[in-house]
């Protein structure tokens, strides 16, 4: 009686595993069609001067992050796992890859400021600064939802609640992978290898 009470468990296990992973593998390749983000082109004042991802040799490919960085938890996280990810890479497939930071605050997060921020997590790292027009136009087309939350009683003022999808994109904004958040570096890791070929 006992053994069959543990087959049914493991069996709903089983079930709800592949359910899950499903729907996962769906949302990430879910880049494309009715409602799914479009990508193209990035074209805004950067820490290392104007930005294009048109600047990439054809064999680059760029991680978009969307964030701020006065962000407490989710964008530190994203970053830190992407600097994982590229410490990880050898030295030709790390020329290969762009790490781009693209703030969703760009009444505080000045060029400076985000020089700063992305300096952090390394040399490589490019941070990405529009108006808010600018900023809503290409939000758009990555279906990056963002909104501030005003916060009277904090010293910060406001936050800005966001998407936190990373995505792999060619030098013509063309949406490889999107990659849902995770606070591992495995997603990022397998999605990378997929592209580079390793």
């Amino acid at each position: 009686m006992k053994r069959q009470g543990i087959w049914k468990v493991l069996g709903v296990v089983v079930v709800l595993a592949v359910a899950l992973g499903g729907y996962g593998w769906y949302e990430q390749q879910r880049t494309a069609g009715d409602g799914g983000p479009r990508g193209g082109p990035v074209e805004m004042p950067s820490t290392q001067g104007d930005f294009s991802l048109t600047q990439m040799d054809e064999e680059q490919v760029a991680i978009l992050f969307f964030g701020y960085t006065y962000c407490p938890d989710v964008c530190p996280m994203s970053m830190a796992v992407i600097r994982q990810v590229m410490q990880g890479l050898d030295d030709e497939q790390r020329q290969r890859v762009v790490p781009v930071m693209i703030t969703v605050d760009p009444e505080r997060d000045t060029l400076e400021r985000l020089e700063e921020y992305v300096g952090f997590f390394g040399d490589d790292f490019i941070g990405v600064a529009g108006n808010e027009e600018q900023l809503e136009e290409l939000a758009g087309r990555y279906n990056v939802v963002w909104r501030r939350v005003e916060t009277p009683d904090s010293a910060m003022e406001y936050t800005v609640d966001h998407s936190s999808s990373l995505y792999l994109v060619d030098r013509d904004g063309q949406i490889l992978q999107r990659v849902l958040y995770s606070p591992t570096p495995h997603p990022l890791r397998s999605a990378l290898e997929n592209q580079l070929g390793g």
